[in-house]
């Protein structure tokens, strides 16, 4: 399959790709190209920045969930209808699973994707240095690809013309550009990383923003040419899309700027399986949508909506009542927190929440977990029977307090070499700080549907 495609890399993180990218992606948009954005890694903020900027879903591409096989099936089914795709990295080009270990890396998912590589340099404060760092990023691993760099942050356009020319004449690699530096692009952050798109009061002034320096600055026809160089993509047996579906159910999906963190591609796979599904908002409806047969919710900034959330005590009363009535209730992280009885902010102010779950999630002043993981249930429960193995990733700040009801959690997770129990549930209810990916295991969401069927009498 054909495919023009390039994979955006930095030396580091914070090197500026996901600006970058975001420019990149509006700037082909801006001619006309369907682009299809994808983000490595287990990243969702990232993504509502690309999809703004491409105006269509990014999808997220992760060498630690999912086997070649499978991520070269997602990719080429989403890159499809596209005319080129554009992939942001993760951290740096080779950072990935440990010192010695790529897996997870950039570098992995070019290898695997057969991409051509672009290397973004934050530039300020170097000059002939930045020749070095290119060639040591170029030579270090010789089946990656790197094939151009854009520099970012830079403050003058003859800054630029030193750090090309030492580049180019010393590595031979071209440099396609830069974006200056430049304060009306800069993307806000808090404690999870980047502050959502969707909460980003002026998302289409950046993107357009951005699209106007990238333009201005980076030789956009150069990039379209590079990536049109990329060989077709490696051969693949297709596996997810190919299972037929499992059971056909009207499934509510929390979507609203408290909830929004999603795999794309979860959705297109519960789709795909049978689902009908139904966005709701947990700000502002006041009931669930019509003939709802199961709940998803996903992860988010519960924290940061608390006061909203708990005041919307219709739509509370709905999703307990529901719950207590047996409806599949599927829920990640943000999740969890939506459903357990209270939730206490950073400020030490506390709120009611859906009461699914008894205890409290409180929200430390530290991370406290981050990272891939594999847990398995204790107990059937609703994502699988007792035994079954659950993978997947962790990033969260609060905790989960039982306050004694610890018999309610049905997974054993570990990490490191470090224990520790997790999944309250409750009748068909499920939650989890446990981000899944359903390309990784497709069984959790064949279960949740055919839960929801057969509750609704289909099967």
């Amino acid at each position: 399959m054909s495919c023009p495609r390039i994979v955006l890399a930095g030396t580091n993180s914070g090197s500026g790709k996901t600006t970058v990218t975001m420019g990149i992606a509006a700037a082909l948009s801006s001619r006309g190209l369907a682009v299809q954005p994808f983000k490595a890694g287990p990243d969702y903020i990232d993504p509502g920045f690309h999809s703004a900027a491409a105006g269509r879903p990014c999808r997220n591409l992760d060498t630690m969930l999912l086997p070649g096989g499978r991520l070269l099936e997602l990719f080429s089914r989403s890159a499809a209808s596209a005319d080129i795709a554009v992939i942001e990295g993760v951290m740096g080009l080779f950072d990935g699973a440990g010192a010695l270990d790529e897996r997870g890396s950039t570098a992995h998912l070019a290898k695997i994707l057969a991409a051509p590589v672009v290397l973004v340099v934050n530039g300020k404060a170097m000059a002939r240095s930045a020749a070095a760092l290119v060639a040591g990023f170029a030579g270090f691993d010789r089946k990656v690809p790197v094939k151009a760099v854009i520099f970012n942050n830079l403050g003058s356009e003859g800054h630029y013309r030193i750090l090309r020319e030492a580049v180019e004449t010393e590595t031979g690699i071209p440099v396609l550009g830069y974006l200056p530096r430049c304060g009306s692009i800069a993307l806000p952050e808090r404690h999870l990383g980047l502050t959502p798109a969707a909460e980003h009061g002026s998302v289409a002034e950046l993107t357009d923003t951005v699209r106007r320096l990238t333009e201005e600055h980076i030789d956009v026809d150069r990039l379209i040419a590079l990536a049109a160089s990329a060989p077709d993509l490696p051969a693949f047996r297709p596996s997810i899309f190919t299972s037929p579906p499992a059971a056909e159910a009207r499934i509510a999906v929390a979507l609203d700027e408290a909830f929004h963190f999603y795999y794309r591609d979860n959705l297109d796979i519960l789709e795909h399986l049978g689902a009908v599904l139904l966005p709701f908002s947990l700000l502002r409806d006041r009931d669930l949508p019509a003939r709802t047969e199961g709940i998803y919710i996903g992860g988010g900034f519960p924290e940061e909506f608390a006061a909203p959330l708990a005041g919307n005590t219709s739509i509370r009363e709905a999703i307990r009542s529901a719950a207590e009535g047996g409806l599949p209730v599927l829920a990640e992280c943000g999740g969890l927190m939506y459903l357990a009885e209270r939730l206490e902010d950073r400020q030490g102010e506390v709120h009611l929440m859906a009461g699914v779950f008894p205890g409290v999630t409180r929200m430390g002043k530290r991370l406290q977990a981050l990272g891939y993981c594999t847990g398995r249930l204790e107990r059937s429960v609703l994502p699988g029977g007792q035994g079954t193995a659950l993978k997947g990733h962790l990033f969260h700040w609060s905790l989960y307090d039982t306050e004694g009801n610890d018999h309610l959690l049905s997974l054993r997770l570990e990490k490191n070499g470090t224990v520790f129990r997790d999944g309250p549930a409750l009748r068909n209810a499920f939650a989890s700080y446990l981000h899944l990916h359903f390309g990784t295991n497709p069984a959790p969401a064949k279960r949740f549907l055919r839960t929801a069927a057969r509750r609704a009498g289909r099967t």
